[in-house]
């Protein structure tokens, strides 16, 4: 039966889940991009039982294939970063079938035909393709990205890759990346992630968007990635492939034999410049003028330059007719060049008096070297830069460029690791035995959560009523209760809470397992548990990671995985004060409220924040301790070991001290009360003796409700929601204190917020159960 069980819950759990986006996993729960620790856990369930279902199915029969990678090139700025993998793939002929399609302006005589420096790294190229339309400008742009379309169908279906590699922010590579998206080509983005500044962008963005895995440089382009709703486990935080080689580049011996050889004799280190300027397709006209006074400020400064031609792009033709014109290639103090090959390229830069130009090599691999850079124009905004690196962003003169060729040359900064520590290649390597080719082709995005204001309905919905398993460990008591979607407890089940870890542990599975046993005649369909616990709680790993000092042996405890095992099912574990604004927000007064906040008064105080729609957690998991708000520097010592907290005035615990001590001092007893000898003193008789008109008990309730006013103030004005639900036995006395206090004290923006007592009978044990029911009954058709 417990198999049956097993197999039928993984079917329902598969079926509720197809289609669902999957997740990122870190324990970040800020900022857009980010999952909650809920939605986390449902989607590494979805993943381990796709694991599952293709193991059962023989899926992992054999030994494991090579990976048949294409890697396609389309220019010599790629290539730099690409050939560092293509060598660790090349490397190991066991693991990796390497292919490489070679594009682009690798194959056109003006730039160098640079597809000869792969042929002279020994790679075999499978595929040349002429992709380049000349006429450098927009349409011819369009051109080229039609004609490579047009051309790279027969070229992978022909090489029939796994995956294939494909860099940065090129035309070129967005073709390659639309044509393997459209054939089932998984594609491995490099270099995704970044902000630059002009057409690049859109590009690099919507590759990022067809590629399935990602090789990212920084955390910053990680953190873009995920903004833009990728999948975290399918982002590695690389580094920069071309930084393998450029931390080792300076120290080689034969810099000066490079220098001489490009430069011509009597130049030195660190007396020459190196000039790079592309065109800003977005903004051709203003590109061509910076590039003039670039080249204007370069004769002024008289200082040896190598110039390079600029790339491919719209405007690149006017930027060699503005050069020429200026007689750069005939200049003494110039060496116009198309091409240097990339070993020889980096120990030119490493040992350069200072770079200048709009090149991504300025902002990146100069770094590495401590080289110090101009930077012109727009081309770069918003990259990741070192100090080495001075902006000339608005570079309208000429005398603005020279005063910072003035600033920066023969300086020397210290090396930067912003873009990689040398050890990207081995990461890929290992990121790439790590894809598995049965999974779907069909790439998946991590959308924020949205409300959904309708449920799908199959015949599953109809026949059976969706059910969740609820569970409230409270500090007395334990209760377990049935619950349907609409917040309609079917049946309910309490114990007193056992002092030990195993009796504790053994009780919730029989109760459990007595709900599940009376949930079939009630005709109720349990699709998993939810338990609400006091303490602080991993939602995302089910780990209570500290207790309250109501429940004993219940610190560092992994919840989940013994109820799921035993019961197997899914089960999704969170702090009682975050349940009970669970259940507000899903059956209470939250429900549409995008930010409010709810407070429990009951033994302790407690309470959740919903931001957005969303549970505050913070980062290490302990916001909205509500109770512990400092309403006193010198108040009554609370159960958390500090004094002056809310709960230490105003909890039940609290009530119940004050109690015993006007009776101790007979001075809670008032006419119309009474009270045997055997009866134990508890916060209800301080109310009741309060109501009778003892002017001690009154002065108590009078403070209590006094600390409550005071911490819902410094709520108001720390997250300022627009509702404030007070929840538990307490919330009916507090409400009209807390409400006048709101009036008095809390700033004039402040005071419009609503201030309401939850109707729920049951706050933590609906909250518990709305983990379940709002994830589990996703459905996509």
């Amino acid at each position: 039966m417990a198999a049956q069980r097993q197999k039928e819950g993984k079917k329902e759990r598969k079926k509720t889940r197809r289609g669902l986006t999957e997740g990122n996993e870190r324990k970040m729960f800020s900022g857009y991009g980010t999952r909650n620790p809920h939605e986390l856990y449902y989607l590494q369930m979805q993943r381990v039982d796709e694991k599952m279902e293709r193991e059962e199915s023989g899926g992992n029969e054999g030994t494991r294939q090579r990976l048949k990678v294409c890697v396609a090139t389309c220019n010599r700025a790629d290539y730099s970063k690409l050939a560092p993998i293509m060598f660790g793939l090349k490397s190991q002929p066991d693991l990796f079938e390497l292919e490489v399609v070679v594009l682009g302006s690798h194959l056109i005589d003006d730039y160098g035909n640079t597809y000869r420096m792969i042929e002279q790294d020994e790679f075999n190229i499978s595929a040349s393709l002429h992709t380049i339309v000349r006429g450098e400008d927009e349409a011819a742009m369009v051109e080229s990205l039609g004609l490579a379309l047009v051309k790279l169908p027969d070229v992978l279906l022909r090489l029939a890759p796994h995956v294939l590699i494909v860099h940065g922010d090129r035309f070129d590579s967005l073709a390659v990346a639309t044509a393997a998206a459209l054939m089932n080509v998984r594609i491995l983005h490099v270099e995704g992630g970044e902000v630059s500044g002009t057409i690049d962008d859109s590009i690099r963005h919507a590759i990022t968007k067809l590629a399935h895995y990602h090789a990212v440089c920084t955390h910053a382009a990680q953190m873009h990635l995920l903004a833009m709703c990728e999948d975290h486990d399918r982002i590695l935080m690389a580094g920069c492939p071309s930084y393998d080689r450029l931390l080792n580049a300076r120290h080689h011996d034969d810099h000066e034999d490079i220098i001489k050889a490009w430069l011509g004799d009597g130049v030195k280190e660190s007396e020459y410049i190196v000039a790079l300027q592309h065109p800003v397709t977005t903004d051709i006209k203003n590109s061509i003028k910076i590039y003039e006074l670039m080249l204007d400020a370069l004769i002024t400064f008289k200082k040896k330059t190598l110039i390079l031609f600029p790339n491919v792009d719209a405007g690149s033709k006017e930027m060699v007719r503005v050069m020429r014109k200026k007689g750069i290639e005939q200049h003494p103090c110039f060496r116009a060049v198309k091409h240097v090959p990339f070993t020889q390229f980096i120990q030119l830069v490493a040992h350069a008096g200072c770079m200048v130009g709009n090149s991504s090599c300025g902002v990146r691999e100069a770094g590495a070297f401590g080289t110090p850079v101009v930077n012109l124009g727009t081309r770069q905004t918003g990259r990741e830069t070192g100090e080495n690196v001075l902006h000339v962003r608005d570079a309208d003169t000429h005398n603005k460029i020279y005063h910072a060729l003035e600033l920066q040359f023969g300086k020397r900064y210290p090396c930067s690791k912003i873009y990689g520590d040398g050890n990207a290649v081995s990461r890929i390597m290992k990121f790439l035995q790590s894809i598995d080719l049965l999974e779907p082709v069909q790439k998946t995005f991590s959308f924020p959560p949205v409300r959904e204001d309708s449920v799908s309905q199959d015949i599953d919905h109809i026949l059976e009523t969706q059910s969740a398993l609820g569970i409230d460990l409270g500090g007395t008591n334990l209760r377990v209760g049935i619950v349907t979607m609409t917040g309609k407890i079917m049946r309910k089940y309490s114990q007193p809470n056992p002092k030990t870890y195993e009796e504790r542990m053994e009780l919730i599975l029989s109760m459990c397992k007595q709900a599940m046993a009376d949930a079939v005649p009630l005709n109720c369909r349990i699709l998993g548990v939810g338990v609400s616990t006091g303490g602080r709680v991993n939602p995302q790993n089910g780990m209570v990671l500290d207790s309250t000092k109501l429940i004993n042996e219940w610190s560092h405890i992994d919840l989940r995985s013994p109820v799921s095992q035993s019961l197997h099912l899914p089960v999704w574990v969170d702090n009682d004060g975050n349940c009970a604004a669970l259940a507000e927000r899903k059956f209470g007064h939250g429900k549409g409220v995008e930010n409010f906040v709810t407070l429990i008064t009951g033994t302790g105080i407690g309470g959740g924040i919903i931001h957005h729609g969303e549970l505050i957690y913070g980062s290490t998991f302990c916001a909205a301790e509500l109770g512990h708000i400092m309403v006193s520097l010198d108040g009554p010592e609370c159960s958390c070991g500090s004094r002056g907290c809310v709960e230490a005035y105003a909890s039940g615990l609290a009530l119940q001290r004050e109690a015993k001590r006007l009776h101790d001092e007979d001075l809670l007893v008032v006419e119309g009360m009474s009270l045997n000898n055997k009866e134990q003193v508890n916060a209800s008789h301080l109310i009741q003796a309060a109501r009778l008109g003892n002017t001690k008990a009154e002065g108590v309730l009078r403070t209590a409700a006094a600390a409550v006013g005071v911490a819902v103030v410094n709520i108001l004005h720390t997250v300022n929601p627009s509702l404030v639900v007070l929840s538990g036995v307490l919330a009916q006395h507090y409400k009209n204190p807390v409400t006048h206090f709101i009036s008095q004290r809390a700033l004039s923006s402040a005071r419009e917020v609503k201030v309401l007592t939850s109707d729920l009978d049951n706050p933590a044990l609906l909250g518990a159960a709305s983990m379940v029911l709002d994830y589990t009954t996703r459905r996509t058709y």
